[in-house]
């Protein structure tokens, strides 16, 4: 029974490390960028946007290049999450795969 006392010790240990993991997830933040840095979108750990920037210069723009930059900034910002949190995922798992455990993204 000792080996199945530590692997629930170890099981415990996993469990108390990913709600530590999931809080630092909560705190990150990526920025995404789009045309040449004229839209900036900032997203938190939970995939929310925190924030937009959209420069004065490409406000002259049509109003179909905009939301399409507007869509790249955020796809680039997500992007950019999900691999920060891959990353705190990977730090705490030691790089094991979980079954069944699912990204904030």
């Amino acid at each position: 029974m000792t080996d199945f006392t530590k692997i629930l010790d170890k099981a415990k240990e996993l469990e108390a490390k990913m709600k530590e993991s999931q809080e630092k997830i909560k705190n990150i933040r990526a920025k995404g960028v789009s045309g040449s840095n004229s839209v900036k979108i900032i997203l938190d750990g939970e995939g929310e946007m925190q924030s937009i920037e959209i420069s004065n210069e490409i406000l002259k723009e049509d109003k179909s290049i905009i939301e399409d930059l507007i869509v790249a900034a955020h796809n680039n910002a997500k992007t950019q999450l999900k691999s920060k949190t891959t990353e705190e995922i990977s730090k705490t798992t030691g790089g094991l795969g979980i079954p069944g455990f699912k990204w904030p993204l």
